[in-house]
């Protein structure tokens, strides 16, 4: 935890039972995990990371039954049993038992090296020429697909655009903020924009991805290093507040912000990771705030509530269809030694998603 990412070679198990053997072709450099390289966030190490996936099935375990060799498949960032409750209405995001999709604790584990066993980011890890991964975390996809956007359906599509469509149900004519404007947020603008909202507002202190908003639908962007963001967006919506506001980062204080936008029946949707022991200050009492007499809500949202069988190719097909841009979402694509110096530029500003890229095995 703390260091940069060390590329080294690994042993990866053939395929047990449910087990898929994915090759690779694209992996998308989320802020998540620099996040978890950096502070833990519980996850024990060492880890491979990496969880937005695309990639093309070399082989499959006994019992697989959904995935076929050949597949083009995105990986997705839950684990459903499948079998619990939650997952049997849809709800896979709630899945009472996700270490069902792991391998047995007395078996051989899927990754290791000379010092033993790697651990796999939501039992992924994607940042590797291949993955080992349970068939119940992989949809079978339109091969016209471009793998490079294809990979970032899994987490910052899903969890930004399905936060709007899921979550909040945006309906046609509402408002919307997005506070923070990289891949997640993006998807969520443009999410907003195809539900209908009339009023898309970006906020963001960087104005690359101020551009990027516009780029991607937003009507008004507000710079919030400039200004007073909760007076800006007083001022956009004459001071009636918006509908929605959805919080792409881990902040408290953007948090507390995105409670000052909100109008009438508005909710702030919590969708950026806030590290362990973090605490978000609410003033309920009529004379503090607005929240009781304006039944105004918080709502925490993971990976946008998506049932990714259903969801992913819904994004597939709305792209090929030329409705989801996920083509200026890609900003560049790289090798997999360039994972350190990517995640620097990303942290400064100006870069959607880096994308790491496998030539296909010849």
């Amino acid at each position: 935890m703390g260091e940069k990412f060390e590329i080294s070679e690994v042993t990866i198990a053939e395929p047990m039972d449910h087990e898929v053997l994915v090759d690779i072709r694209a992996s998308g450099l989320c802020h998540s995990d620099i996040t978890v390289a950096e502070q833990g966030m519980g996850v024990p190490m060492p880890v491979v990371l990496g969880h937005e996936i695309a990639g093309v099935v070399t082989a499959v375990g006994s019992a697989v039954s959904r995935i076929r060799v050949g597949d083009h498949v995105v990986a997705a960032a839950l684990q459903p049993c499948g079998q619990c409750r939650a997952c049997l209405k849809g709800r896979l995001w709630a899945c009472s038992k996700p270490g069902a999709l792991d391998r047995d604790p007395g078996a051989a584990p899927r990754l290791r090296d000379g010092k033993g066993a790697l651990g796999q980011l939501q039992g992924l890890g994607g940042f590797a020429e291949q993955a080992l991964i349970h068939e119940n975390q992989l949809v079978a996809i339109d091969p016209a697909m471009p793998f490079e956007q294809a990979s970032l359906i899994g987490c910052a599509v899903a969890s930004g655009a399905g936060s709007v469509f899921n979550v909040a149900r945006v309906q046609p004519g509402q408002s919307v903020a997005v506070f923070g404007c990289g891949g997640v947020g993006l998807n969520a603008i443009q999410a907003a924009v195809l539900a209908g909202a009339t009023s898309v507002i970006g906020v963001d202190i960087q104005p690359e991805k101020l551009g990027l908003a516009k780029k991607f639908g937003a009507t008004e962007v507000v710079d919030s290093s400039q200004v007073d963001v909760v007076q800006a967006i007083g001022e956009l919506t004459e001071s009636e507040g918006v509908d929605h506001a959805f919080v792409m980062v881990g902040v408290p204080a953007v948090a507390e912000s995105a409670l000052g936008v909100l109008g009438h029946d508005g909710t702030v949707y919590l969708i950026g990771g806030m590290s362990p022991g973090t605490e978000l200050t609410l003033r309920p009492s009529p004379g503090d705030s607005l929240l009781l007499p304006y039944q105004q809500g918080v709502r925490g949202s993971w990976l946008g509530s998506s049932n990714f069988y259903n969801d992913i190719p819904l994004y597939v097909d709305l792209y090929l269809k030329g409705r989801l841009n996920l083509d200026d979402l890609v900003s560049n694509t790289i090798a997999l030694d360039e994972i350190n110096e990517a995640y620097e530029a990303l942290e400064g500003g100006g870069v959607a998603r880096s994308v790491i890229t496998f030539p296909a095995p010849s």
